[in-house]
């Protein structure tokens, strides 16, 4: 699997930005009331990006070579998980940036939406993060050259 590129980071970043400033301004349009995150998505997704580097924790222990072997099923679904938060993070903090930027260029800003806003973003860089160093802890680090000649001495 490839590591998270920061080129996809930022796309999915500007992605989210148009997409959410787009719906806002869709839902302001239409008549209807804006999207006003809960206090608990902030809690949540902070929550979820602590749960995966701590899920993470293990398979770097076994990497490393301080514990025994993980199984690697398991090392292979934190991985998923860990590249998938880093993902949504990037998506679900674009789309709250682009929230307040669009709460931010009302003529009467919500003051209360914005800080809903901004706590979502955080939140989500912080899922980001989260994903990108629990990715970073299942890498596998490259052989030695030590390495290198017992695996092919052992081939032949």
């Amino acid at each position: 699997m490839k590591r998270t590129t920061v080129s996809l980071v930022l796309l999915l970043v500007a992605v989210g930005a148009a997409g959410g400033l787009l719906a806002q301004q869709a839902l302001a349009s239409a008549g209807r009331p804006t999207v006003t995150p809960p206090v608990s998505l902030t809690i949540v997704l902070v929550a979820i990006g602590l749960i995966v580097v701590g899920l993470a924790v293990p398979v770097r222990r076994a990497v490393r070579g301080n514990r025994a072997r993980v199984d690697p099923f398991y090392a292979l679904r934190v991985l998923v998980l860990a590249k998938a938060s880093a993902l949504a993070g990037a998506l679900l903090g674009g789309a709250a940036a682009g929230s307040v930027v669009f709460l931010l260029t009302r003529t009467v800003p919500a003051l209360g939406s914005v800080g809903y806003s901004i706590g979502v973003a955080v939140g989500a860089l912080i899922l980001l993060a989260g994903g990108l160093i629990a990715e970073e802890m299942c890498r596998i680090p490259p052989p030695s050259d030590e390495d290198e000649e017992e695996a092919a001495g052992a081939t032949s």
